[in-house]
């Protein structure tokens, strides 16, 4: 299975938070490749930017790397896919996150209970 993790989660596993639990460290350890969009690092920025989180957006890109996560950048097929989908809610991060879940494939691993309302590929910790 191939996973993009969701901001909160990303955050979550960098950090050793104990609201990602057994199953979803299950779920991410056995998965074929396990990746983080460059949205979800553009989210964190602006959201330590705004003082809303402390987290230095650098230092989390290369703790992932180092766990083994692969970024995915944001391409026009994703952007495109975003703006088509169906208002269930308006976060624009929320919503390229799904779009590149559904464009890629990948199973969008998230602690967001709107989500999984998106799609399948959706699957919530």
């Amino acid at each position: 299975m191939r996973l993009l993790l969701d901001t909160g989660v990303l955050l979550w596993l960098m950090e050793g938070n104990p609201r990602l639990d057994e199953k979803a460290h299950e779920l991410i350890d056995n998965a074929i490749e396990v990746y983080f969009s460059s949205a979800s690092i553009w989210e964190i920025a602006v959201k330590a930017r705004l003082g809303k989180i402390e987290v230095d957006a650098k230092e989390l890109v290369e703790q992932a790397r180092e766990a083994g996560l692969i970024e995915l950048p944001v391409t026009a097929r994703h952007t495109v896919a975003a703006a088509q989908l169906p208002l269930l809610h308006r976060d624009p991060f929320d919503r390229l996150l799904v779009a590149q879940a559904l464009v890629e494939p990948l199973r969008l691993v998230s602690g967001n209970v709107q989500r999984p309302m998106y799609s399948e590929l959706i699957v919530r910790v």
